[in-house]
């Protein structure tokens, strides 16, 4: 396994000032974004919406690592922010988490290889998995990382930040509980991490048996956005007082 340990210099570039906040989907922070101004931008063959105010730009780049990294090349390039910062939706591991809460991680770890990113603020430990997780994967990921926490981005958007020496930190909201049981989404999601949401509303309407789950959902979902929107805006201050991360390199075994 591959452990990287983040060891904290100095204050950083001055010069670059914006705040680049890379979400998985657009319904995750839909409150925070409100007032912000749309623009379509292309990068690499590829046409992003960014929505941008002041020195925050926010790009919703598709559910999954592989997405999220794509996203946060193209601001990268096209807005030379100083810090990144991973936000959206993330599943609870503990059951002292509920939808709705905000978890600020001090660790990232990414479940594909074990490599983790510490972060100077924050409590506790996310997990980047690569699936929506199931029930029984939540356990399976609170014991095999010690983690409180999982998402499907966090750690390909701290790798982007490593890899050009960028402030990171990450923010997430609780949206499903430890026992919620996820309904099937996996063949909902194309390859560039979008959501097909009237494939899967039709799927879900031939299916009355799984109505209740998807409503609960959908409450959960609306939820834990508005919680994700209110701690944005109240916290929009504090973006850019982190520190540069020189993540060292070690083998464990």
């Amino acid at each position: 396994m591959t452990l990287y340990a983040a060891q904290w210099i100095g204050s950083g570039p001055t010069a670059m000032s914006k705040t680049a906040l890379i979400a998985a989907l657009q319904r995750e922070i839909s409150g925070y974004i409100r007032h912000f101004t749309r623009v379509e931008r292309t990068h690499e063959g590829r046409t992003f919406v960014f929505f941008e105010q002041d020195d925050l730009v926010v790009v919703c780049g598709g559910i999954g690592a592989e997405p999220a990294r794509r996203a946060a090349e193209a601001v990268i390039a096209i807005y030379r922010p100083a810090q990144l910062h991973s936000v959206g939706f993330a599943g609870a591991l503990t059951s002292h988490l509920h939808v709705g809460d905000i978890v600020i991680p001090a660790v990232v770890i990414d479940a594909r290889d074990g490599s983790r990113v510490t972060i100077e603020s924050g409590n506790g430990t996310l997990v980047t998995f690569m699936a929506v997780a199931t029930a029984a994967q939540k356990a399976n990921l609170a014991q095999a990382y010690a983690a409180q926490a999982v998402d499907m981005e966090a750690a390909a958007v701290a790798a982007a930040a490593h890899a050009h020496n960028l402030h990171f930190r990450a923010t997430k909201v609780i949206s499903d509980g430890l026992h919620f049981e996820m309904p099937e989404t996996a063949r909902f999601i194309d390859a560039h991490g979008r959501f097909k949401t009237t494939a899967f509303a039709l799927h879900v309407a031939l299916r009355p048996w799984l109505w209740p789950r998807v409503t609960t959902l959908a409450s959960n979902s609306s939820k834990a956005a508005r919680a994700l929107a209110k701690h944005l805006k109240q916290s929009c201050d504090s973006f850019g007082n982190t520190a540069v991360p020189e993540i060292i390199e070690t083998n464990t075994h």
